[in-house]
């Protein structure tokens, strides 16, 4: 919202407009001769303007010699106060001032003022409304509004300029057509949003305490039994039978606010919109959307235990047939407030990604593990959603409450544990090795035999429970065609955790494969890695390389290849066993040569012990002397 509102007053000459701004100023009507163009005016948001903006009040003359400094005026002002006020200076109103407004290239709301009533007393102020008014205003959709004053009996000065305050602070033009007399779509679909962020039960009616909890949150205070009823009776004849007075359903909602609007309390409708983080083009604000988040190098963000929270009970609210999984029909009405599933869910043809139950709907397992994929990619595309979808929180931070930052993974051949809950493996290895059965198999899908190469990158993500109970989301994913390409992208290879080498253990070429590419990629070394040989339910057979793989896998001092095949079931082993590689790095790093131990724990340990002896020594010493003397 803009803190500025500039008021450009125009109109044909002794129409009165300088008379209107000197007895707002005064508060009086000034008797004497004023000068024909007033000097330009400033109130500051102490005199109780709307939303404490700062008012500037620009006078202007229609001498045709000043016409360059008028249109100079006209082009900087947020708001436009027409003034006429008599029949001549009325037909100028539509044949040349609106006219001209357009051909300068403004879009800004216009203010029509039907100035000096005083002399037309015998006309009534709905008279001149249905005779002067309408018909402009429905031929000009820019005039915002319409107000008869008189500067003389000082009648409506201070509300003439408050609703050019109010055409800019609170524009009805982007909320409602006049001509079709109803909200514009784009107010609808906010105010469908809010309701459903609202119905905290999903059940499609604002209940009592729902609309309670509304009031509250929008104008800080409580609604008494009396005005609540009285707000259930206004809509009640727009509301659907199901609902009654049982509560609002939407479209009684969308009715109430309609009425707000048509009534000229619009600026109802604009508390209710900005208090849900609403601009006035009816978009969501940016820094609402987008807060700061920045992830440092070799970090990664994920799901905080308040973020997990959020998604279970999103998860158990929309499952509404409490089969443990969301159907399509679900699915829309959960992401009905956001512009639909997140990009990169739709490439990852989700839920094909995840996990699912046996009717192919998306389970509470494979929901928080494809979050957990997203915020550790992406973390501000789970920001971004978390407050389409309603994510409110006290906690400091806002919003980005719901994720954290993990610890850098600068040093993974060090001993201990990553205290991190989310993990990425590359799957490697040659074509036919069995990658991509191996991603099926961890998602719980069934063994199929038709081959399928993988041209792009292709993900799976699951939770993998460790031993002592210890949850942790895996996300594995093969490269394709691009693996080349990402092993070498350093960007790439800095956010992974671990590689997962893998070969056909029934095909003899299967396992160069992986030779060749440690050779062509020997950064390769510095990332934690395990071997697994596929297919193992096929005959074994020797492998057309110099070293065979358990050779291959000693001479680095790492484990001999894991021998498993996706038709037993010894998969979730293996699975487990990524997990903990990822989780123990140190016990997956390759050490081609002797490395040195790390003792920066035994000399930390060693000087904090020789600093204990010195300071017993000289404690001893000085009770020895304070003894002796």
């Amino acid at each position: 919202m803009t803190q500025t509102v500039r008021i450009c007053v125009v109109g044909d000459d002794s129409t009165g407009k300088s008379s209107l701004i000197t007895s707002l100023v005064k508060d009086v009507f000034v008797t004497n001769k004023i000068q024909p163009v007033l000097p330009q005016i400033t109130l500051p948001p102490t005199l109780g303007t709307p939303d404490n903006v700062t008012t500037i009040i620009v006078d202007t003359s229609a001498e045709p010699a000043q016409r360059d400094n008028l249109r100079i005026e006209i082009r900087k002002c947020n708001v436009i106060l027409l003034v006429y006020s008599d029949h001549y200076s009325y037909e100028r109103v539509a044949l040349f001032w609106m006219p001209y407004f357009r051909s300068l290239g403004v879009n800004v709301p216009v203010v029509l003022c039907a100035n000096k009533s005083d002399l037309a007393s015998d006309i009534s102020t709905a008279q001149i409304v249905e005779d002067e008014m309408l018909p402009v205003m429905a031929e000009f959709k820019e005039i915002d509004s319409c107000i008869r004053t008189s500067a003389r009996e000082h009648h409506n000065i201070n509300e003439v300029f408050f609703l050019c305050q109010k055409a800019v602070t609170h524009p009805i033009a982007s909320l409602y057509d006049s001509k079709e007399s109803m909200l514009k779509p784009g107010a609808i679909a906010a105010l469908r949003r809010i309701f459903y962020l609202c119905d905290k039960d999903q059940d499609g009616v604002l209940n009592d305490d729902e609309v309670r909890a509304f009031q509250i949150k929008v104008f800080e205070k409580d609604l008494s039994d009396d005005d609540l009823a009285n707000v259930k009776r206004s809509v009640s004849g727009h509301t659907s039978e199901s609902s009654g007075l049982d509560g609002i359903d939407v479209e009684g909602f969308i009715e109430l606010c309609r009425i707000f609007v048509e009534k000229g309390r619009h600026e109802t409708l604009w508390m209710i919109l900005r208090k849900f983080h609403y601009t006035d083009s009816l978009n969501l604000q940016d820094t609402f959307l987008h807060p700061k988040f920045d992830v440092p190098q070799f970090s990664s963000a994920e799901l905080s235990p308040m973020g997990y929270r959020f998604f279970v009970d999103l998860f158990l609210l929309f499952d509404k047939d409490n089969d443990g999984g969301l159907n399509d029909r679900e699915l829309n009405e959960l992401f009905a407030p956001t512009p639909g599933l997140p990009a990169s869910w739709v490439e990852a043809d989700f839920p094909g990604c995840t996990v699912r139950n046996d009717a192919g709907h998306v389970t509470l397992q494979g929901w928080l593990a494809q979050w957990s994929q997203t915020t550790f990619e992406n973390p501000k595309t789970t920001l971004e959603y978390l407050a389409y979808l309603g994510f409110e929180t006290k906690e400091r931070g806002g919003i980005a409450a719901a994720l954290k930052i993990t610890k850098a993974r600068k040093r993974r051949k060090r001993a201990g544990r990553v205290e991190r809950n989310v993990f990425l493996c590359y799957v490697l290895g040659a074509s036919h090795s069995g990658k991509s059965a191996m991603l099926s198999s961890f998602l719980n899908r069934p063994f199929d035999t038709t081959y399928s190469p993988t041209l792009r990158p292709n993900m799976a993500v699951n939770s993998v429970e460790l031993q002592g109970g210890r949850q942790c989301y895996l996300i594995l994913e093969e490269l394709g065609q691009l693996e080349q390409a990402i092993l070498e992208n350093k960007a790439k290879l800095d956010t992974c955790d671990l590689l997962c080498y893998t070969y056909d253990s029934s095909d003899p070429e299967s396992f160069n494969h992986i030779v060749e590419l440690r050779k062509k990629n020997p950064h390769l070394d510095e990332l934690p890695a395990v071997y697994v040989a596929l297919k193992a339910d096929l005959d074994k057979v020797v492998q057309r390389n110099e070293q065979q793989p358990d050779q291959y896998t000693t001479l680095q001092n790492m484990s001999a290849p894991m021998h498993v095949s996706v038709t037993w079931n010894s998969m979730p082993e293996l699975f487990i066993h990524l997990a903990e590689s990822a989780t123990f790095p140190a016990q997956a790093s390759p050490r081609l040569d002797d490395e040195a131990p790390d003792r920066t724990g035994l000399y930390i340990a060693s000087g904090a012990i020789i600093f204990g002896i010195g300071a017993i020594a000289i404690a001893w010493r000085k009770i020895y002397s304070t003894a002796q003397t």
